[in-house]
């Protein structure tokens, strides 16, 4: 059976090459349940491996012939090997975290093959502090970085004694009769319609982005004056802005949300906006040290979800975040209280721009914001136009309280994310039980020595607490 692929997945799938992976990953860190024995990790591999049956997302891979008249498709795998997807692997000594997220960042680089559905998972043992480790990464023409959070979640319980919790790709309950209609109503559709679909959608995008004329008049305005706001025109070129190779290098940490929260209230600040301040100081360090950091303020990109525009909050909560603030991120700053104030105020602009706006006019403004950024790549004008931004930095919220597999805590989570061509450094952050993740993935070879940065955002941590005086 086959189905159409909407053109959002189309589009993520046709941009990726061998230089530009685009899946998105995950690092979940696990303690063992009191008692377990030597051979838990290989019962939890099992348990991984061994469902019962797998839910229809993780069945299904593209597909383009001449049966589908060109188009890319959906198509279910016959022939599908869950131990190509599930696998076990260990670490070497002295098994340290630096050994998971080097071999993380390996794993991270290799593309998903589209003749198998576009996912994997690794559980990984050989911590010495006794802790379980698993790596899944998931092509972002399946779900978004959300979605993949949330899939994990709903796997999760608060009960550290509820057993016989399914794997993520396991089915968990039998689709309702409507449901079941519907998917084969999908399955069965005419091929033929799915370029009509795409140009439907295109044309409902440009008739409500027609009635947008003031806030589209006003934002553009302010990208002509390098006054960013929802539209970034350039931004200064970095060693970031280059083109990029298919290595990737992860690093990741934590910091405990009150203690960021703190500095925030102290400066009439959001949480997020401190997250942002934090890789900003930590960016200006790191490329000073390099002798590349450049006069003017780097530009991050911000997405946002759609929600964006009813609370004017910038929030990856309820839904695909298809939005995006262009913010200056003060790097030209030296005090780490000016940076703050700075990205304070380009993110309220950003937002009030949004707010503005009605959530389709919203993606018809990211998609004007994202063109200077993937038109160049594509048309081989890397270098020659200035780029609209330098890099990626989102927040995406998770659970406030601890939650368990099957009797095994979770300890910590980490996002991987997507690096793309003339953007080398995606700074990706989750909150999770009272701690804020950091998960930095950067190109190999364009980004050296990241690890850095997670040294960097722990000064800044406290440069920020200095500066409001807590």
């Amino acid at each position: 059976m086959v189905s159409p692929i909407d053109p959002t997945s189309t589009a993520f799938l046709l941009a990726e090459n061998r230089n530009q992976p685009m899946h998105v990953g995950g690092l979940q860190l696990f303690e063992k349940p009191e008692g377990a024995g030597r051979d838990y990790v290989r019962q939890m591999f099992e348990e991984m491996r061994d469902v019962d049956a797998i839910a229809p997302l993780f069945l299904k891979h593209p597909k383009r012939s001449v049966r589908t008249a060109g188009q890319l498709v959906w198509e279910n795998d016959d022939e599908f090997d869950i131990e190509h997807h599930v696998r076990h692997s260990a670490l070497p000594r002295p098994g340290r975290v630096r050994e998971l997220l080097e071999l993380c960042g390996r794993l991270h680089s290799t593309r998903l093959a589209w003749e198998r559905p576009l996912w994997e998972a690794h559980v990984i043992e050989g911590l010495r502090d006794g802790r379980v480790a698993m790596y899944t990464k998931t092509h972002h023409a399946l779900v978004d970085g959300i979605s993949a959070m949330r899939l994990i979640q709903s796997v999760l319980s608060t009960d550290p004694d509820k057993r016989g919790m399914p794997a993520p790709w396991g089915v968990r309950a039998a689709p309702a009769r409507a449901a079941l209609a519907e998917e084969k109503a999908q399955e069965q559709r005419d091929l033929a319609q799915v370029p009509i679909q795409a140009l439907r959608t295109a044309f409902g995008i440009t008739a409500e982005a027609a009635g947008m004329p003031g806030a589209f008049v006003r934002t553009l305005n302010k990208g002509i004056r390098n006054e960013t706001s929802a539209l970034s025109l350039f931004a200064p070129r970095t060693m970031f802005n280059r083109s990029i190779t298919g290595s990737r290098r992860f690093a990741a940490q934590d910091w405990p949300i009150e203690r960021l929260r703190a500095i925030g209230k102290a400066s009439g600040a959001t949480l997020n906006d401190v997250v942002l301040a934090m890789c900003s100081g930590a960016v200006r360090t790191y490329l000073l040290e390099l002798d590349a950091l450049p006069d003017t303020p780097l530009v991050a990109m911000v997405p946002v979800g759609l929600n964006a525009k009813q609370s004017q909050i910038a929030s990856a909560e309820g839904g695909n975040a298809v939005g995006a603030v262009m913010c200056k991120l003060g790097t030209d700053l030296a005090d780490p209280g000016d940076r703050l104030a700075a990205i304070h105020r380009s993110m309220r602009e950003g937002k009030e721009a949004l707010s503005s706006m009605t959530p389709i006019q919203i993606m018809a403004m990211s998609a004007l914001g994202q063109a200077p950024a993937i038109l160049p790549p594509l048309l081989k004008m890397q270098g020659i136009v200035r780029p609209p931004y330098n890099l990626i930095i989102s927040n995406v919220p998770g659970p406030r309280t601890t939650h368990y597999w099957n009797g095994a805590k979770l300890v910590g989570q980490y996002p991987l994310s997507i690096p793309i061509n003339g953007m080398a450094l995606n700074i990706t952050c989750t909150s999770y039980d009272g701690q804020m993740a950091f998960g930095l993935t950067g190109c190999r070879r364009t980004v050296p020595h990241l690890q850095r940065l997670l040294t960097h955002l722990d000064e800044e941590v406290v440069a920020l607490e200095q500066a409001a005086g807590v």
